[in-house]
């Protein structure tokens, strides 16, 4: 005899229902897991390559957004993203710049070579200037 299986349709909005009322519970479990997160994350970080290499491997890139296919995306981005995307903006102000502050710190230590006429090849070196200062910087860390 067959197992009887709920509709999957019940088992989502149970899912929504549930979940959406569980805030305080997911706040209060992560509030103080911080070293936890870090200490277990760092020390799987041979699991993740090993996963990552797997995910390559099968192609599981590229069979999720084929998939997915292009209608998800644009929904998803133009509801979800444009609702959730001013108040992430907001709440990474201070990490955007305490993140971004040592490259601008970089650009304002280059001298550039004087600007020579519009056209002139050599102004490309203004610009190649700023490419390896930024480059330099990104790979030092």
């Amino acid at each position: 005899m067959a197992k009887k299986v709920k509709p999957v349709a019940d088992a989502a909005t149970k899912f929504v229902n549930r979940a959406s009322a569980a805030g305080g519970d997911y706040k209060a479990g992560v509030s103080n897991a911080g070293q936890t997160w870090s200490d277990h994350t760092a020390m799987s970080a041979d699991t993740y390559a090993a996963g990552v290499q797997a995910a390559i491997g099968r192609g599981a890139f590229q069979k999720g957004v084929t998939k997915a296919g292009p209608q998800k995306y644009q929904t998803n981005a133009s509801t979800k993203g444009a609702n959730h995307y001013p108040e992430g903006i907001r709440g990474g102000q201070g990490a955007y710049q305490q993140n971004a502050a040592p490259y601008f710190d970089a650009l304002s230590g280059i001298v550039y070579p004087p600007r020579r006429p519009r056209g002139d090849p050599a102004n490309q070196a203004r610009s190649i200037i700023v490419q390896t200062t930024l480059h330099t910087k990104r790979v030092a860390g």
